[in-house]
């Protein structure tokens, strides 16, 4: 696992634009701060901008060789998903999945991969307004159900009677993808309700969607099917 630069760039309800970059190792969840180039030292979001509101994300959190995963975190829970990129493999600005307050002690978190790193990252967006992230790494051929980053709990579990309304998925497995080329949502019956695509970093930047979402039931789980 290599050390990388990671970088992103926020616009603030003030208009200004907010500079973040951070070194942090591949395979490890690594707080993104803001760069040194444009503030007197490097400092979490929730710090630099307390009071703020970010309207505009003109560089979603970049990483040089893979990526699973971003998301702004608030008292240690997922607050709001961000969209995540390649370096070199961006093609728009995002706007932010929903507006809200900084406040002091938010952070922004990322996972950074190696290029060749098989995690498959999932985030999700639900009626609720709940912001969720699942994670897992296939080792071959077979089923893998992935589960909250932070809990470590299944679908079900985590969103129990919520509807899935946005959700995007990254993955560098491509053909080896026998899930819908991505993920699918099963019921308790192992039936699949819904799911989406993965888009492989590297090749695409990732853009959320709004195609496949279901409501949530007990005992459902988020699975990818590789044939390799």
């Amino acid at each position: 696992m290599a050390n990388v630069s990671v970088q992103a760039s926020f616009q603030l309800n003030t208009g200004e634009i907010v500079d973040m970059k951070t070194t942090m190792t591949e395979g490890t969840a690594t707080e993104l701060v803001t760069s040194t180039t444009y503030s007197v030292s490097a400092v979490s979001i929730g710090t630099y901008g307390e009071g703020k509101v970010i309207t505009q994300i003109t560089q979603p959190p970049t990483a040089p060789n893979g990526i699973a995963w971003a998301y702004v975190n608030r008292r240690g829970a997922i607050l709001c998903i961000l969209p995540v990129a390649v370096a070199g493999v961006e093609s728009q600005p995002c706007p932010m999945p929903f507006n809200f307050t900084l406040q002091a002690g938010d952070t922004i978190q990322v996972m950074a991969n190696t290029a060749a790193d098989r995690e498959f990252g999932l985030s999700v967006i639900t009626n609720s307004g709940v912001h969720a992230i699942f994670s897992g790494t296939p080792a071959g051929s077979g089923n893998t159900d992935l589960t909250h980053i932070l809990s470590g709990q299944d679908l079900g579990s985590s969103l129990t009677g919520q509807g899935i309304i946005a959700h995007f998925a990254t993955s560098v497995d491509g053909s080896k993808l026998d899930s819908g080329g991505g993920v699918y949502y099963l019921n308790d019956r192992g039936l699949p309700m819904g799911g989406t695509m993965a888009t492989k970093p590297q090749n695409l930047q990732v853009k959320a969607n709004s195609t496949g979402g279901v409501r949530v039931g007990l005992n459902w789980q988020a699975r990818v099917i590789t044939n390799a």
